[in-house]
C-alpha cells in the first residue's frame, strides 16, 4: 500500500507524507531503501547522505524484523519537509512487554546515530517504531 497524503507538521511547513507497507520480510527491504533514496533526492542532499539514509534505513528495518510478529507488515511513514526527511519504521510485535530495543551503546545504534541527525526508538501497545530524522544542511 502506498498513500501521499499532504499533512501540517509541527513548524506549520507543508509536508508530504508518503506511506509504505510490504511484508516483514527481508526480501522487500529494497523497495524501502529505493524509496528512501527517491524521496532524499527530492531534498537535494547529496549522494553521500542518500546512501547514508538508505544504510540506516535499511539497518533499522533489520532491527523490527528481530521483533516482528509472525506474518506482521512492516509499514514506513516517510514525512518529507523543506529540510528535512522523517522515517517512521513500525511493526507489530506479540510481546511488547519483552522486547529489548538496541542500546545507545550497541552497534546498530551506534550505526544509525551516524547516519541520521536524530535516532528514536519506542515501544507502544504491540508496536515497535524507530523514527530517523536528517535535515539538509543550511
Amino acid at each position: 500500500m502506498t498513500q501521499l497524503v499532504p499533512e501540517q507538521s509541527t513548524t506549520d511547513q507543508a509536508a508530504d507524507v508518503v506511506l509504505l507497507a510490504v511484508p516483514a520480510s527481508g526480501a522487500w527491504l529494497g523497495v524501502l531503501r529505493t524509496a528512501t533514496a527517491s524521496l532524499a533526492s527530492r531534498l537535494s542532499f547529496t549522494l553521500d547522505e542518500i546512501e547514508d539514509l538508505r544504510i540506516a534505513v535499511d539497518e533499522a528495518c533489520a532491527i523490527l524484523l528481530a521483533l516482528a510478529s509472525l506474518d506482521a507488515v512492516l509499514s514506513c511513514r516517510f514525512t518529507v519537509t523543506e529540510n528535512a526527511l522523517t522515517v517512521d519504521a513500525t511493526v507489530p510485535t506479540d510481546n511488547p512487554a519483552t522486547v529489548r530495543l538496541p542500546s545507545g551503546e550497541s552497534f546498530a545504534w551506534q550505526v544509525l546515530s551516524a547516519l541520521a541527525d536524530d535516532v528514536a526508538a519506542r515501544v507502544e501497545n504491540d508496536q515497535v517504531c524507530i523514527r530517523l530524522t536528517k535535515r539538509r544542511p543550511t
